[in-house]
């Protein structure tokens, strides 16, 4: 038997074993897709800037709901190193600065569809819905704060999509099939980098639970007008 045949052998079985292990981590993705309905989690999220090599850290907490399939409503509150928030609810962004009193909105407008792709990236996403917007591939096993994950390569299909994004990395647990950890390549070369870590799944939430919480007399901002 020649030699190159080995090396075919080696090299469709190295590509069985890719796509055996993506078909079961998608698979796990759209068991709990299928149940989830929410969480709460603590989150860190660190901003790299390539040009200056400098990275930015925030840490806090996150609140996620969806109540039915691709509606979901989310509110970040980040604790250091400055207070603020963030709420997300369909094309409407809310940004609230305790510090100055002053919450400022967004209308996401035509890129809410865009924003949408990049949502549907772990929490209650199925695999259909990814595929259909992601080219996928299985790039190895690692822990996350001592879960061990699945790490899937998303490169965007749409052109569009990749002139915000070139590619996403998500690291989904071999457990439950959640999303652990999340890192988002930029053109740029930056990047923001998002993990979670004491995931509460399917908390009682309701409409309250992620709108931002504003005292009276805050100032309103719309930076688009």
């Amino acid at each position: 038997m020649k030699p190159h045949f080995f090396l075919l052998i080696a090299l469709g079985a190295a590509f069985g074993a890719s796509a055996g292990d993506l078909n079961q981590t998608l698979a796990r993705m759209d068991q709990a897709a299928a149940g989830f309905r929410g969480l709460t989690a603590k989150i860190k999220k660190t901003d790299y800037t390539a040009v200056i090599k400098e990275a930015a850290e925030e840490s806090g907490r996150i609140t996620m709901r969806r109540p039915k399939p691709r509606d979901l409503k989310m509110l970040a509150e980040f604790s250091a190193p400055e207070e603020r928030a963030v709420a997300f609810d369909g094309r409407k962004v809310q940004i609230y600065y305790p510090r100055i009193l002053t919450v400022q909105e967004y209308d996401l407008g035509k890129q809410s569809s865009l924003i949408d792709q990049f949502l549907v990236l772990g929490f209650g996403s199925t695999s259909a819905e990814l595929q259909k917007t992601y080219d996928i591939k299985w790039t190895g096993e690692e822990l996350v704060n001592g879960i061990k994950c699945d790490r899937l390569e998303l490169i965007p299909k749409s052109e569009e999509a990749r002139q915000h994004v070139r590619r996403i990395e998500i690291w989904v647990s071999a457990q439950d099939g959640l999303t652990q950890q999340q890192k988002i390549h930029q053109p740029s070369r930056d990047y923001k980098l998002v993990t979670y870590s004491e995931i509460k799944l399917n908390p009682p939430l309701n409409d309250a639970s992620t709108k931002l919480k504003l005292p009276k007399g805050v100032k309103k901002e719309t930076p688009q007008k």
